[in-house]
């Protein structure tokens, strides 16, 4: 069993978003994402394969655009899927902390 700690591994960059790799198999990817406020993980999306993140501390907003930009508030418990081939970002307000799980191979395309 593979297993990880994200607490563990919180080291915030000044410059960057640091992305962890947790755990990586032929058939799921997880990382996390440590996110200075202000930080973003600009438009992008996985067009075979959903993304599913689960916010552990802090807060941001994840924006998901099909035609249409939506929002949703990210905090401590807050998890946000984003379906295949949908367009996403996420921006931290605070220092964030976000785990994310993507089914392989997912594939990646910036905006």
């Amino acid at each position: 069993m593979q297993h990880n700690d994200v607490f563990a591994e919180k080291v915030f960059n000044d410059k960057d978003v640091n992305v962890v790799t947790n755990i990586k198999t032929e058939r799921l990817a997880q990382v996390t994402y440590y996110m200075r406020a202000g930080q973003m993980l600009d438009y992008h999306r996985h067009p075979e394969g959903d993304q599913v993140f689960f916010t552990h501390e802090g807060t941001g907003v994840c924006y998901a655009d099909e035609g249409r930009e939506e929002a949703v508030r990210l905090k401590p418990g807050v998890i946000v899927l984003a379906p295949k081939g949908v367009w996403h970002k996420l921006v931290a307000t605070t220092d964030l902390i976000v785990s994310a799980a993507t089914t392989q191979p997912a594939g990646f395309e910036k905006r």
